[in-house]
């Protein structure tokens, strides 16, 4: 009978499964025996992605660098020991919601989600520190090797510190920032779907710096472009030019023509396109060109009105042929020029339209302030208890313009939980039903104490949490007859060391005289529901699937999505024959025990053969 491996992913041994596809980052460019660049494959970052260890590199080429960055791959590949614990008594609609709360560190729980949400997220918003001096930064540790990853469970200073200030003073000031952001989007385009796009809010001091590090993992023409958002009405005369503005940095997995679905049609925008000038009954339109650079037709249409003749601009065809250009014109699709006497073009019907939708332009001055944000804030709490959050109507537009229904969203530097906010809201709003999984690290705000104090919060993380609550709250409460279906709820998982004890991961480490003392491979404090969020990650599946608890035979069991998988983590000899029999006349897809459940050996190695002859399709491990 398997074990589960109990720890996230080896991106190392992934990745040289998965070459030519994911490392988009190993094509730079070089120069051949003439001088002329030409594309080519950067070897060693090839063998750096696929190392355990720093690989250095000597040969010239264009490419991005910076002191600590190969360290930071490192980082990224290497696998660790955690795992994500329920908090029920923090979660909002805990067994029904679709929505997930994570504390912790973000690069943990990017690592852990890798198996769980590979390919399944739509859209990354994330609004990471813009590196002015004074922000926090992780405190990553680079200096271990991928073994000792495995068995380090945590990543703070002796005061437990895990978040640090990029001080100016700092002289690895752009490097620190660079390999905190590097490591995490090296992660964030496992998590994407094909269609799948990220957003990255920053400001001017990081600008140059982000979008080289986004060519680098995501690939230059996958770059949907870079809208400006206009913040706020003045600068406060800060700089020499004042800043108004942030940017948002768009990318896709796979650029083409569904990652972004645009603006629905306004009617300004229809107003300043579209007319009916002549009462066509087939009502408001607009004109197009009848020719294209692609090769097809040629020959000479005459304006019945005028007699002058046209042919296309040259290196262009007709779109249509000559046959279908006389019913055109008979059918009154094609026209010449408003007042009919110029040459020929087609008419394009308002409702012919194959997309409802306008594609976003990249100058954004009505789609909310940072001062928004702060009343959206205000709204649920009194005084104000954040500093400059994101406005949700910023993030209803960029979800609308790129989610639709059942869609993922993901935000893994949460800060107050405007994305979150943002997504509750625009599932109103349109009646869909996009899930979020929000991910925000328990940091203290000193500056706020008295206010957070006032309720009940001690972190940004609790803060977020609260947020979340009270938007939903508030939605449901101003329209208690419409919002029946909408889930505004969340499990709350948290970062925690690894269930398992470190003799799990380290056996030959375990002496003899201390066997007897290590029966159990399980940690104490650890509960049932513990293990089976752990078994979740292992075998990655949803962590939202719903989940019930049955008695069986006096045992626990856990049911997940139905049958899905069955999970009984009962100890000191529970496990027995006739309970096994009973469970497997269940036929759950997948069973999982825990190791000293067993009532003897012998029991251990009959359940296998109990569940091949009564459930034969069951997949059967241990903890």
């Amino acid at each position: 009978m398997d074990k589960l491996k109990m720890h996230s992913p080896d991106f190392i041994e992934e990745n040289i499964a998965k070459l030519a596809a994911l490392f988009p980052g190993c094509v730079t460019e070089t120069s051949d025996e003439n001088g002329k660049l030409k594309k080519a494959i950067d070897f060693d970052l090839l063998r750096q992605e696929l190392s355990t260890s720093i690989v250095e590199g000597p040969q010239e080429r264009y490419q991005l660098n910076w002191p600590g960055k190969r360290e930071a791959l490192l980082t990224a590949n290497a696998p660790i020991a955690k795992t994500l614990r329920p908090c029920r008594e923090e979660s909002v609609d805990f067994d029904t919601t679709k929505n997930l709360f994570i504390e912790g560190d973000n690069l943990d729980v990017l690592k852990l989600l890798q198996e769980n949400y590979l390919g399944k997220v739509k859209m990354i918003f994330i609004d990471p520190p813009y590196n002015r001096g004074e922000d926090l930064l992780y405190k990553d540790n680079f200096a271990e090797d991928a073994g000792d990853f495995l068995f380090r469970t945590n990543q703070i200073d002796e005061e437990g510190n895990k978040l640090i200030a990029n001080t100016e003073a700092n002289g690895r000031f752009h490097s620190d920032w660079l390999s905190n952001i590097y490591m995490r989007l090296k992660l964030s385009i496992n998590l994407l779907n094909n269609d799948g796009v990220i957003f990255i809010s920053i400001g001017d001091d990081e600008f140059h710096n982000l979008k080289n590090v986004c060519n680098e993992v995501f690939g230059e023409g996958n770059c949907l472009g870079t809208i400006l958002w206009k913040k706020k009405t003045n600068g406060n005369n800060m700089g020499y030019i004042p800043p108004v503005h942030d940017f948002i940095l768009c990318y896709a997995k796979n650029a083409n023509e569904d990652c972004l679905l645009g603006f629905p049609l306004s009617q300004k925008f229809i107003a300043a396109n579209y007319a009916n000038l002549d009462n066509d009954p087939k009502g408001p339109w607009t004109t197009s060109d009848l020719s294209a650079n692609h090769e097809g037709p040629l020959f000479e249409i005459i304006n019945p009105n005028t007699g002058k003749k046209y042919w296309p601009a040259k290196g262009r065809y007709w779109v249509f042929n000559e046959v279908e250009v006389k019913k055109r014109i008979e059918d009154g699709r094609i026209i010449f020029g408003k007042t009919g006497q110029a040459g020929p073009v087609q008419k394009k019907y308002l409702r012919e339209r194959e997309s409802k939708r306008m594609k976003p332009e990249s100058w954004w001055d009505s789609h909310g302030l940072n001062s928004d944000g702060t009343v959206e804030v205000a709204a649920l709490f009194t005084p104000k208890i954040f500093d400059h959050p994101k406005p949700v109507t910023l993030l209803k537009k960029i979800i609308d313009i790129s989610t639709k229904d059942n869609d993922l969203i993901l935000d893994y530097f949460a800060g107050s939980g405007s994305t979150a906010h943002a997504v509750l809201a625009q599932n109103f709003a349109d009646g869909a039903h996009r899930r979020f999984i929000v991910v925000q690290y328990p940091e203290k705000s000193e500056k706020k104490s008295k206010v957070f104090e006032r309720y009940h919060l001690k972190t940004i993380a609790d803060l977020c949490k609260e947020r979340i609550r009270r938007a939903g709250k508030k939605i449901k409460e101003e329209n208690p007859t419409t919002v029946s279906e909408l889930d505004i709820g969340f499990r709350v998982l948290k970062v925690d060391t690894s269930n398992m004890i470190d003799v799990y991961y380290t056996p030959d480490a375990i002496k003899q005289e201390e066997l007897n003392f290590n029966i159990d491979n399980i940690k104490e404090d650890r509960i049932s529901e513990d293990l089976l969020f752990q078994v979740l990650l292992d075998w990655g599946v949803d962590l939202t699937l719903p989940i019930t608890k049955e008695t069986i035979e006096e045992r626990e069991v856990f049911f997940v999505d139905g049958n899905a998988l069955a999970a009984c983590f009962e100890k000191d000899g529970k496990i027995t024959e006739g309970f096994c029999k009973e469970l497997a006349g269940r036929q759950p897809l997948r069973v999982v025990f825990r190791d000293a459940g067993f009532k003897d050996d012998s029991v251990k190695i009959n359940v296998e053969q109990i569940f091949k002859l009564m459930s034969p399709h069951t997949d059967v491990k241990t903890i």
